[in-house]
């Protein structure tokens, strides 16, 4: 074989070599995408939530239509611009909840109430889960493009570190809701 055969043949393993590369990396980016994807849904579901908590708590204290009627505002706003500030004011409310439960026994054993808590610990279970998974997807991402030789294709490719999810405005909300299943499974 001549020298420019060599040649020829070493270029069309670097190029192989190249695209494969190039599509590994776009599946493990992918990977990424979907496991964020699937923290949203399950947020969501956990959202979608409140209203059956209301329904629940609505009939053992009426008097304190107040802070449901708040929290349903509360919730449809946060739903629509997703503002921090509104994320703390829902979750105050939901702590005010909170209370209401402690202080109606009747509430803790409705079999209404306890159904709901089932759900929710099964949501949240399920989001822990997918948290994980998108984390360890975000691991194996960033790890990959950081490694020789694939820095350096990676130069080339521009493909960025994905960010781990830092649970932060959805890890606050999750802490009340899992305070409201801890408070009704005490009882």
């Amino acid at each position: 074989m001549s020298g420019l055969g060599i040649y020829i043949v070493l270029v069309i393993i670097i190029v192989f070599f190249v695209i494969y590369e190039y599509n590994f990396c776009t599946r493990l980016r992918n990977k990424c995408y979907q496991s964020k994807s699937s923290i949203d849904v399950f947020l969501t579901q956990r959202f979608d939530l409140i209203p059956n908590l209301e329904q629940v708590v609505k009939g053992y204290v009426k008097h304190e239509k107040d802070v449901l009627v708040e929290i349903t505002k509360l919730r449809t706003e946060f739903e629509k611009n997703g503002d921090i500030s509104v994320a703390n004011e829902l979750n105050s409310k939901m702590s005010e909840l909170l209370v209401l439960v402690e202080n109606n026994p009747q509430l803790k054993s409705s079999e209404l109430f306890v159904n709901f808590q089932r759900e929710l610990a099964d949501v949240e279970d399920e989001i822990q889960a997918v948290r994980r998974i998108y984390n360890s997807s975000v691991t194996k991402f960033n790890t990959k493009i950081k490694q020789v030789p694939y820095n350096f294709f990676n130069a080339i490719l521009k493909y960025k570190e994905e960010e781990y999810d830092k649970n932060t405005l959805e890890e606050k909300l999750e802490a009340v809701f899992l305070e409201v299943l801890k408070a009704g499974i005490k009882h």
